[in-house]
């Protein structure tokens, strides 16, 4: 190797003191017929290519073309070297040799010629019909079963990836989507610039679609992403990145529609899927921490430790998966598109939804807790959109009482009734994959669960005031606050030591009948309110150092805060909407989600407590939403409520029947 460094540096300082460039067009000849006679002379067809002087041979064309066009005074021309190798076309003739692999090892010096020539000379030349016919060529070559120059296709396609991001529009020509004709049959990079610039290089209005069973440079892509060799997978991945990642609108549509890319990047997901075995526990899934794609593709697996059965899949799968994000990411809205609604309809759609509509319980734990898992690491809006429609459905309308499928959505429905299943393992999944969907930034995740069906506030009872009474007017006193207040566990008055001050509270009424209380007076008569559902002997928390109410704020404060930061743009009323004058205590449902947590609610001291943790967690998320009407049906203790109507504070007051014994059998302590 060191000869042969000194032999090309030689070769370099004798070519800068030639100053004619007949003599570098003489050199460049002599290399090129020296391996045109090398098939005439020799008689050992079984030589490997890298015991002839072929490989130093193209190495000397390749440093003479680039000399070439450093020392060219106008940049725009083209070098006789240059011409020389389009106009004989030397590109063709060598990927007739690489194709029939003679000498032996021939292909890998033809690739890497022509990835050098892409990389270092700098002119644009891929939209030649002497250079792309070749390159597309030698791209049918790629990719096929038990190739041993991966290394050298991954490098090739990625400098042709490269190119076409430089050059957008010769993209048409490295995809073959031409209509009839050449788009370009220029054999020289004069002759071919002033046609791209008059406008012969643009792409056809209406190319045809791209053939799968063609090998192409797609297929090809897709197919060095799965190698074994990590590294020739991530170049194949970091090629296709590059492409999609090229912000012209018409690559984009090029790339979205006429191509196979988002279909097969959508099966290779569902591949993986498939391959994660059902005997994974939740619980792992739950604290799974996600590996990045580039992480997981370089990562060198010599000297890995033993990893837990079906992790290795486990990996691949989200790796994937992190990686189809990351291109939703960066790619322009048209692919972003067309690639997660292929998501949507052959992952979701496809695979996942029969798995979760299955009779076998394994099979619904485990696929909810991997759609769960899912959905916390999905960053990009597009397929974060595609999930909320597979999941939850597009209806904007309030819910009915009697909507069952067809009427509804049919993975909606089923999900939610897993939220109150027999089995409590998944209850809890199903359970942690609202509350997942519930921090995405997604406003209709929100509005279909819930909010639509308290937009008329038909929960108050008629007349109640809230929002509609009239300018300056009293709120009208509520009915059933008499009937709270004659509760034994009402009739004290807390302090809140629990809150680590000695100052009492206040009294659940303290401003019945006098002036309209302060904001500060009415969080903390809410805050008492809801205290004083838990009778004192019940509670356990001082059992506990530091298990008291105020190790909860840090955490409450963090979700208000994110709640905040998601919604701050969706354009919620600040005050609650005018009460639906046309409003019956018949009309209001509060939909199905809710529906089943306060059946949950209902039922919290007969449930695990780990359940009885999920369930609270999912209502304080929605209660963290800083939406007048979620804060005025959730929190407000004091809303009159329409008759049949339940709320979250009647649901614990009138179903909870609190009893201290009963409360630690099951649910472990009351905090």
């Amino acid at each position: 190797m060191d000869v042969f460094n000194k032999l090309t540096t030689l070769f370099q300082q004798a070519l800068e003191t030639r100053e004619p460039s007949l003599n570098l067009l003489e050199s460049f000849i002599d290399h090129w017929k020296g391996i045109t006679n090398y098939y005439i002379e020799t008689t050992d067809e079984s030589r490997p290519v890298k015991q002839t002087d072929i490989p130093w041979r193209l190495k000397q064309m390749l440093d003479i073309l680039v000399y070439e066009e450093r020392n060219q005074q106008e940049q725009e021309e083209t070098g006789p070297c240059l011409e020389y190798l389009l106009q004989h076309k030397v590109l063709e003739t060598l990927c007739t040799l690489g194709k029939a692999q003679y000498p032996p090892g021939m292909s890998q010096q033809v690739l890497i010629f022509f990835t050098k020539v892409l990389t270092q000379i700098q002119k644009p030349v891929l939209h030649i019909i002497n250079v792309y016919r070749p390159a597309q060529k030698l791209i049918r070559l790629c990719g096929l079963p038990d190739s041993q120059t991966e290394r050298e296709e991954a490098q090739f396609v990625f400098a042709i990836c490269s190119r076409v991001r430089k050059d957008p529009y010769i993209l048409n020509y490295i995809l073959e989507t031409t209509t009839e004709g050449e788009p370009q049959r220029s054999s020289s990079v004069s002759e071919g610039r002033v046609e791209a610039e008059s406008g012969g290089a643009s792409a056809p209005e209406t190319p045809p679609p791209h053939s799968s069973a063609q090998q192409g440079i797609i297929q090809v892509l897709i197919h060095l992403t799965r190698s074994q060799t990590r590294r020739v997978a991530l170049r194949a991945m970091e090629s296709v990145l590059v492409l999609v990642s090229i912000p012209q609108v018409e690559a984009a549509k090029l790339l979205a529609q006429r191509t196979p890319l988002c279909v097969l990047l959508a099966q290779r997901l569902c591949e993986l899927y498939s391959t994660i075995p059902t005997a994974i526990h939740p619980e792992d899934l739950q604290s799974y921490a996600l590996k990045q794609w580039r992480a997981e593709a370089t990562e060198d697996s010599v000297g890995e430790k033993p990893q837990s059965p079906g992790q290795e899949h486990i990996d691949r799968f989200f790796s994937w998966l992190d990686y189809c994000d990351q291109l939703l990411n960066e790619a322009p809205q048209v692919f972003a598109v067309q690639l997660s609604e292929a998501l949507h309809q052959y992952w979701l759609t496809g695979l996942v939804q029969p798995q979760l509509l299955q009779v076998s319980e394994v099979s619904v734990l485990t696929h909810t807790a991997l759609l769960s898992c899912c959905v916390r690491y999905i960053q990009s809006l597009s397929l974060l959109n595609q999930m909320a429609l597979f999941l939850l459905g597009s209806d904007t309308h309030p819910e009915q009482r009697a909507d069952t499928p067809p009427h509804t959505h049919l993975l909606r429905y089923h999900l939610i009734e897993h939220c109150d299943h027999i089995s409590d393992e998944i209850s809890i999944a199903t359970l942690q994959l609202f509350e997942e969907l519930l921090k995405k930034p997604n406003k209709n995740i929100l509005a279909n669960l819930v909010l639509r069906n308290l937009e008329g506030r038909c929960y108050r009872l008629p007349g109640s005031g809230g929002g509609d009474e009239r300018p300056g007017a009293e709120p009208d006193v509520l009915e059933e606050s008499d009937e709270l207040e004659e509760d034994p566990f009402f009739t004290g008055m807390y302090t809140d030591s629990e809150f680590g001050g000695s100052e009492p509270l206040m009294v659940l009424s303290g401003h019945r009948g006098e002036r309209k209380p302060s904001v500060h007076t009415q969080i903390a008569e809410t805050v008492n309110s809801f205290l004083c559902l838990v009778p004192q002997e019940a509670k356990t928390s001082h059992l506990v150092q530091g298990a008291g109410y105020d190790t909860y704020v840090h955490d409450a404060l963090k979700s208000l805060k994110e709640c905040s930061a998601l919604s701050v743009e969706w354009g919620w009323p600040d005050t609650p909407k005018p009460t639906d004058a046309h409003c019956s205590a018949a009309d209001f449902y509060e939909g199905h989600f809710l529906k089943v947590l306060f059946d949950r609610i209902a039922r919290i001291l007969e449930q695990p407590y780990v359940l009885n943790l999920q369930v609270t967690s999912v209502v304080s998320r929605l209660a963290a939403f800083p939406h007048p009407h979620l804060h005025e049906y959730l929190l407000d203790p004091y809303v009159s409520l329409s008759p049949g109507t339940r709320s979250l504070f009647s649901s614990l007051v009138r179903n909870g029947s609190w009893h201290p014994v009963k409360g630690r059998d099951r649910a472990g302590g009351v905090l």
